[in-house]
């Protein structure tokens, strides 16, 4: 059995209208389609109440002519019947060029004939009998048939239904052929914006929409695409850089890794020498995996994980805790910790001691010798006071304000004068925090003015 072949992107759809995946149904037919539908049933509609009163108004006018027409041969009939039969068959003769499109037949009032025209009948027609008393004919009175022939406006009325049923199908065909074209006509942009977007790829990211005529329903389209456009290539640019870190972050201790063990085996060592050797490895492995957990961490909260939240606990005591790991680190740079304020709230407390423990470590490391670093904790002002905001401060060393953006990056370094050379940070601190703060429904804080540098977070209130 011959493997089935898909069909060819021309056996599907026109190349210049689908871009790039075969078409489906076509809004311009549909829409042409339905419209010519809708003009065919209204003009229907129309033709079928116009044609319903020109024949009411015919009906009428015949009716109307007919009893016109009885009216004047019942006055005829009475004033010839006064000089016997005789006088009215005459006047009858008479008035035969003047009953034109007419039929008439009389009876005595015993039945009997008394005049009847000699001419076929007519193939459409209206009559109306009626009795004129007649003294001086057999029986009293003259019973009289009128006949009007109808073939003429039988033949107008066939004439009117042809024309209006005619019109109907053109106007619809019209119409819809109409609509198509004006619908081809205002969706010509949405071609134009998917050979647009057609042309958008990885290395082509910075292209954006451009609509040829304005409109009020495709601009917000247009618009929040753009916007989701800028957003997408913000975070491809920081996946590269995040890519390019990563690979710049882990090469260090490899190499290292591997130098050292190259060194010791290109001679014998001693125990001493090689467990020395071990012990800086281990040292350099424990900053890899250091990394890898950092980056595992980022990965749950980029893909929206939760903080598990426990009871209200007091956020001052788990900086308080926090601060008594750091006990020694401040110390021996001559700093004081101070914890200001407090709030109680729902939240993950190993979460949050690991990001307090990350802001007093980068506080620690660039505050001036002597001062003090505070934390500073202020309840929030949301629904019932739920929340929180949490401030590390510090004075030292300002940062430009073009760097407050960016501090919580992902392997972010402001500028040299902030690097501790003689310290291992691979610069995922407060990327951790932010992710911390985002997990707990919050934001991150960024403040630095007059040599104080203020960096936090907040905590958003617990959700069911």
């Amino acid at each position: 059995m011959k493997p089935r072949t898909p069909p060819t992107p021309a056996a599907t759809a026109p190349a210049e209208r689908c871009l790039p995946l075969p078409c489906g149904p076509s809004i311009a037919r549909r829409l042409s389609r339905a419209m010519a539908l809708f003009m065919l049933v209204g003009l229907g509609l129309l033709s079928v109440a116009k044609y319903s009163a020109i024949a009411m108004r015919m009906d009428v006018d015949q009716q109307t002519t007919l009893e016109d027409k009885r009216q004047y041969l019942a006055h005829a009939i009475g004033v010839a019947c006064e000089n016997g039969e005789a006088g009215l068959l005459q006047r009858m003769t008479l008035f035969d060029p003047v009953r034109s499109s007419t039929r008439l037949q009389m009876w005595r009032g015993d039945g009997t004939v008394l005049f009847r025209d000699d001419m076929p009948p007519f193939a459409h027609s209206r009559g109306l009998a009626f009795e004129v008393p007649a003294e001086r004919v057999a029986g009293g009175k003259v019973r009289v048939a009128l006949e009007m022939d109808t073939t003429h406006d039988r033949k107008i009325m066939r004439e009117a239904a042809i024309t209006l049923f005619v019109t109907t199908l053109f106007g619809a065909a019209v119409a819809g052929f109409a609509i198509q074209w004006l619908v081809r006509r205002e969706l010509r942009p949405l071609l134009s914006l998917a050979r647009q977007m057609n042309g958008i790829s990885p290395q082509r990211l910075d292209q954006r929409l451009v609509v040829e005529r304005s409109s009020e329903e495709l601009d917000p389209w247009v618009a929040q695409f753009n916007a989701l456009m800028d957003r997408v290539q913000r975070a491809y640019a920081q996946l590269e850089a995040f890519n390019a870190d990563v690979a710049h972050e882990l090469r260090t201790p490899l190499t290292a890794l591997i130098g050292q063990t190259e060194v010791a085996l290109s001679r014998e060592r001693s125990a001493d020498s090689l467990r020395d050797t071990l012990a800086s490895n281990l040292e350099e492995m424990q900053r890899l995996s250091a990394i890898v957990n950092d980056m595992l961490f980022l990965s749950r909260a980029d893909r929206g994980a939760v903080a598990r939240r426990s009871e209200s606990v007091s956020l001052a005591e788990l900086a308080h805790q926090v601060a008594e790991f750091h006990e020694g680190v401040l110390d021996e740079a001559g700093l004081r910790l101070s914890v200001v304020g407090d709030a109680r709230v729902a939240v993950d407390a190993s979460l949050v001691k690991r990001a307090l423990s990350n802001l007093m470590g980068n506080a620690s490391r660039f505050a001036d010798p002597g001062s003090t670093v505070q934390v500073k904790i202020e309840p929030g002002t949301g629904v019932a006071g739920s929340g929180a905001q949490v401030v590390v401060e510090n004075t030292g060393p300002a940062i430009e304000a073009q760097h407050l953006p960016h501090l919580f990056d992902r392997f972010f370094r402001a500028e040299a004068s902030r690097v501790c050379p003689s310290e291992n940070h691979h610069g995922l601190g407060l990327a951790i925090v932010a992710a911390i703060a985002r997990m707990h429904a919050g934001d991150t804080i960024a403040r630095s003015q007059d040599r104080v540098t203020q960096i936090g977070f907040t905590l958003g209130p617990q959700t069911a």
